[in-house]
């Protein structure tokens, strides 16, 4: 029977074909130099690109490299959460496809996790590093939901959107099997169910680059995560 694999790595993608490959080429690299084993699971989230011809031919070599189909485009939390409910990793973490924070930064969460059973990737630490900020005008936009986030939502967590998360699996499993939010919103749903279930969470700083080929719509998708954010409370009510 084969080991289970100590890290699992979830990389949710919609239209990737171009982006994807300088991130695989640095997975394996990455993960090949751990002395624990790893599966790396890309979610296509019904791309009209070829991402899903490109996963398969760069995961020939590859068999720790998975593809996972959607069949349709569901949205961003949608794929995160299918990630999860395949993954077979003691610890399960999800990263933006860019890789805009590094993979090396996998370090300093799995460190953190040694007291909590959820670490999120931080761009508003003291220690972080931004390497490359985004445009002013997105900058405001996401102190804006942040402050919206710990006003209507709950308290104490200073960036929630960051696309780099780990979890232990029990945690992750718990979280995501109650999550109902399908688009970028969902990370706030899935914080606060974790808190609700007393799961403990800590904001690490990391290094983070902006991808100026963002998937996010400052107009579009900024309403929409404004409209799921106010039904978080309501749609977990019974916690």
């Amino acid at each position: 029977m084969p080991q289970r694999p100590y890290l699992s790595i979830i990389v949710p993608a919609y239209n990737e074909e171009i982006r994807l490959v300088p991130t695989l080429d640095r997975l394996i690299e990455w993960t090949g130099q751990q002395a624990f084993g790893t599966e790396i699971l890309v979610v296509d989230d019904g791309s009209s690109d070829d991402t899903c011809g490109l996963v398969e031919r760069y995961s020939s070599p590859y068999p720790h490299i998975k593809l996972l189909r959607n069949g349709k485009n569901r949205g961003k939390g949608f794929s995160v959460g299918h990630g999860v409910s395949r993954a077979e990793g003691e610890l399960i973490l999800f990263s933006d496809a860019d890789l805009s924070t590094p993979i090396e930064e996998f370090t300093r969460l799995e460190s953190a996790l040694t007291n909590y059973d959820v670490a999120i990737g931080s761009r508003a630490q003291p220690d972080s590093q931004l390497e490359q900020r985004q445009p002013f005008y997105r900058e405001g936009m996401g102190r804006t939901f942040n402050f919206l986030v710990r006003t209507l939502v709950f308290p104490g967590i200073n960036d929630t959107q960051c696309g780099f998360k780990l979890f232990r699996s029990e945690a992750a499993k718990k979280t995501f099997a109650r999550r109902q939010i399908d688009g970028f919103a969902f990370d706030v749903e899935i914080l606060y169910i974790a808190r609700r279930l007393n799961l403990s969470v800590v904001e690490v700083p990391i290094t983070w680059s902006n991808d100026d080929a963002s998937r996010v719509h400052p107009i579009k998708h900024s309403l929409q995560m404004l409209r799921d954010i106010m039904r978080v409370r309501r749609l977990h009510a019974d916690l």
